[in-house]
């Protein structure tokens, strides 16, 4: 029964090392590690689904200590709020590394098993999870400094000084993808002297050396760890950079894929359910690579989504974001997005090369500045710099259009968020997106990140307060969603799997039609990316059936369509046929 696995696991190991002799040792300790997943009496059991997602699914995204409460450990927080709030709107829940940590907000890992205990314990991680499915990040890329691993190579124990790569600093790394400006090469005090480690991200965030199949193992048997305590997404940080070869970009190399595929096998054979996500915030095609022949990632990150829908609303303008919709390609069986407009991390502007012309990226950054936001910037091979992201809170950046700010701040955010909510995939929302959150400068000043303003650590008490005040942007912009949400989860045409269509009229409107899988429900999602009053004859809107009418209509009388659809500024409309 499980030859036909293992032969699987031995040809991938055999692509990805193709210069070693062991590739069946190797797929045996694979095997190994996945039957002590399958013995495992620490599980946290997850009830069968019928299917791998559905229309029901949508994602709230959060750090572990993103609302606290004095006195009170920061995920039974989460948890109670979530459960309190959101328990009939959200299903699953991606908290952000819960581990101990020494930089970058939890994605320099210190523990990958333990949970940090400034926030609780694997128990409230089991909590969560017994109300909601879980998303779990495998930062696989790189650990950070104070690892016990990095501290045994510093110290020349075995197997640990090989887990790291060390370079010649006098070696040409000029062709190497860089996201950062930092230097590719951090020097380290070594009992062997000084050493010159890879650090693709910052100095304490240190590569791991997946030419070493022992890390490689080591991350698979961290991979089953997740999923025994209760991970139904993983989510795989960085994963574009894993493998190194000198003159190469060192991005994207096949071995990268291939490892990628191998960990698919894992769960396809160990755990079924689970979804396995990359994150790649890179240039579209290079970012739908990941799904391989539909036997690498289950999903990947729809990374063009935030800077084409943010480009759109702040141009007033759709035509960007609709060349760019109407070209996806369809999706590979087995296969979805996740979508998603804001997360903890910036707006990535790298994904938008090629589509958008660099005056109109440089023209939504300078507009951006003016509404409190930061650019951050990566190094390119000839030593000059370019963007790399936006900085900002997404319900900041919607403050205005490239003409200043002004009074549709809260129907503009809530169309960015109508736009992704409509469009093939599996949405993710920001839990700063969800009640609003504004820019934490405050933030910014005390870590000296530009990535704090949109990392706000909300007191619950004081949260709570502005979401029960109808009159806060807090209360509308988290009372509308949550309508929204619920409207949109009861939708057959919204199932991941539903074709998508997008219509042409004019660059004031971005039309999607989505069709039901089984072809029982047709839906079209209009929004107004406009500042003005759209009024559109129901003869121009040849591609509409009669008897439509709108599921986001406030009032149910008045949901079915005239004569003329009159479209409000930022407002968006779902028509369907009653």
């Amino acid at each position: 029964m499980t030859e036909p696995i293992l032969s699987g696991f031995k040809q991938r190991l055999e692509n990805i090392y193709s210069e070693r002799n062991d590739h069946g040792e190797l797929a045996q300790h694979i095997m190994r590690l996945c039957q002590q997943f399958s013995d495992s009496n620490i599980r946290v059991e997850k009830t069968a689904r019928a299917e791998r997602w559905s229309e029901q699914d949508v994602i709230l995204i959060t750090y572990g200590h993103s609302i606290q409460q004095e006195g009170e450990i920061p995920l039974q927080t989460l948890g109670d709020f979530l459960r309190g709030h959101l328990l009939d709107t959200i299903n699953n829940v991606h908290i952000l590394p819960f581990f101990p940590y020494s930089s970058d907000d939890g994605f320099s890992v210190i523990d990958y098993r333990q949970v940090n205990p400034d926030w609780g314990s694997w128990e409230d991680i089991s909590a969560i999870a017994h109300d909601f499915d879980l998303m779990m990040d495998l930062v696989i890329n790189h650990c950070s400094r104070e690892n016990l691993w990095f501290v045994d190579y510093i110290g020349n124990r075995e197997p640990y000084s090989e887990y790291f790569i060390e370079v010649d600093p006098e070696t040409d790394v000029s062709a190497v993808t860089r996201p950062r400006n930092t230097p590719l090469l951090t020097p380290v005090h070594t009992h062997r002297g000084v050493r010159h480690v890879w650090a693709t991200f910052s100095e304490d965030q240190i590569d791991l050396n997946f030419a070493n199949p022992r890390v490689l193992l080591e991350f698979i048997q961290i991979l089953l760890l997740y999923v025994e305590r209760g991970a139904r997404f993983i989510r795989l940080d960085a994963i574009a950079f894993l493998w190194k070869k000198i003159g190469t970009r060192c991005v994207h190399l096949p071995q990268t894929h291939e490892v990628v595929k191998l960990l698919r096998d894992v769960l396809d054979y160990a755990a079924p359910e689970v979804v396995l996500i990359t994150e790649t915030n890179v240039p579209v095609a290079e970012n739908l690579s990941y799904f391989g022949q539909s036997d690498e990632a289950h999903m990947v990150y729809q990374f063009g989504l935030p800077p084409l829908v943010l480009h759109a609303l702040n141009r007033g303008n759709a035509s960007f974001l609709t060349d760019w919709a109407d070209k996806i390609p369809p999706l590979p069986a087995g296969c979805s997005y996740l979508n998603f407009t804001a997360s903890h991390d910036g707006i990535g502007v790298r994904p938008v090369e090629g589509i958008l012309p660099e005056r109109e990226v440089q023209d939504l950054i300078d507009s951006m500045h003016r509404f409190g936001g930061f650019v951050s910037m990566k190094a390119n091979a000839d030593g000059s710099q370019s963007p790399y992201e936006i900085n900002i809170s997404l319900f900041d950046a919607c403050m205005g259009t490239r003409r200043g700010s002004d009074h549709f701040q809260v129907q503009r955010f809530l169309c960015s968020q109508a736009i992704m909510l409509a469009i093939q995939g599996i949405p993710a929302l920001y839990i700063h997106s969800l009640v609003a959150t504004p820019n934490d400068l405050e933030h910014v000043e005390q870590t000296g990140r530009t990535r704090s303003i949109n990392r706000k650590i909300w007191n619950r008490h004081e949260l709570e307060c502005l979401l029960s005040n109808p009159v806060t942007p807090q209360a509308e912009v988290f009372s509308e969603l949550r309508r929204m949400i619920k409207i949109r989860r009861q939708q057959s045409a919204f199932h991941p799997d539903a074709r998508q269509d997008i219509v042409r009229i004019n660059s004031d409107l971005f039309i999607v039609k989505r069709t039901s899988v089984d072809n029982s429900q047709t839906l079209y999602a209009l929004s107004n990316v406009t500042e003005r009053i759209l009024q559109l004859p129901l003869a121009s809107l040849g591609f509409l059936p009669g008897g439509m009418s709108n599921l986001l209509s406030h009032d149910e009388a008045d949901s079915a369509l005239a004569e003329v659809l009159t479209l409000a500024p930022y407002q968006t409309v779902w028509l369907t046929q009653s």
